[in-house]
């Protein structure tokens, strides 16, 4: 018996088509000095350009302009660290609606203060003691609102997919796509994108060292849980894969490789000072996969999915400061 899967690559070019003109279609970067020292040509979709600075406005707003005009009258939740928060807070406001955001208590600031500058409100959590899906379930049932997840959604997880489909269309072809792996759904997005366009690319995903639910969770056939990770990638400090997401993932995603701490600020760093991008931490985890080889020997064709930019000048000063490797 065969199982539909929860998104299709018509899935991604619908949400294509209805984030036309609403969500920025990103530039993509080339670096000589890269491509030297990947050992292959690389091609970095810059989604810190995308509106609230990341990938994650793509699937929010794919998913809320979905909803009912009953359901907009009544208004979206959503929980996240950051990028998902800022996305659901502005996609509700363009759609005309209000969105009540849980965040962890330790979000960065810079986070925090767009998503309430987006109108939300904003309910707060201990991460490392409470579960934050239980508190944003309680929370829309509560008020009657639409929740809207982070990743566990088959509109949100297409419209992430929609970087990967912009990437392959600009640039053609590639033998290879790197991206940060969080709670999956870009990776899961992007994958089936890639791979119903090209089915031989290879899909490699990136986590940072401390957070590596996703590749375990490969390796034993199952999602695994392991502790909250305290890492500097903020958006990829999550315990267990998603249950949708890792279903596709499961059967798209060729390979994860981890970085550490220190990498991620070493390719923070390169991304600044030789391709003059700023690039969050849990963005920057692919960026540090190519610098330090852990991504193995590359095809002649790699697409890399940049996945935000939404760091403080201060906190980015304190992880890239210092000398040059």
């Amino acid at each position: 018996m065969t199982t539909t899967p929860p998104v299709t690559l018509d899935d991604v070019r619908d949400a294509a088509a209805r984030l036309k003109g609403v969500a920025h279609r990103t530039p993509v970067l080339r670096s000589r000095t890269l491509d030297a020292l990947a050992g292959a040509e690389i091609f970095l979709k810059c989604e810190n350009f995308q509106r609230v600075g990341a990938f994650k406005f793509r699937g929010a707003y794919n998913a809320a302009s979905r909803l009912t005009p009953e359901q907009l009258s009544r208004g979206v939740a959503a929980y996240s660290s950051g990028n998902h928060a800022q996305a659901v807070a502005l996609a509700a406001r363009e759609l005309g609606t209000t969105a009540v955001i849980v965040m962890p208590e330790d979000a960065p600031p810079s986070k925090r203060a767009a998503t309430a500058g987006y109108g939300a409100e904003i309910v707060t959590y201990d991460r490392y003691t409470e579960d934050r899906v239980a508190i944003g379930e309680a929370l829309a049932a509560e008020r009657g609102l639409a929740l809207i997840p982070p990743y566990e959604h088959p509109h949100v997880m297409a419209g992430q997919g929609t970087a990967a489909l912009e990437l392959l269309e600009e640039v053609g072809e590639l033998d290879a796509l790197l991206t940060p792996v969080g709670g999956g759904g870009l990776m899961a997005g992007s994958a089936t994108a890639a791979k119903g366009l090209h089915p031989g690319i290879r899909t490699v995903g990136v986590e940072p060292e401390a957070g590596d639910d996703t590749k375990r969770s490969l390796a034993a056939g199952r999602r695994v849980s392991i502790p909250v990770p305290r890492t500097i990638a903020d958006g990829q400090a999550l315990h267990t894969p998603g249950e949708l997401t890792f279903s596709v993932n499961t059967r798209l995603l060729d390979e994860v490789v981890l970085v550490t701490d220190d990498e991620i600020r070493d390719a923070m760093r390169f991304a600044f000072e030789r391709l003059k991008i700023v690039v969050e931490p849990s963005g920057a985890t692919p960026l540090a996969a190519l610098l330090t080889g852990r991504a193995g020997a590359l095809p002649p064709r790699v697409g890399v999915v940049i996945s935000g930019g939404n760091i403080d000048a201060g906190r980015f000063a304190e992880l890239c400061g210092g000398a040059t490797p």
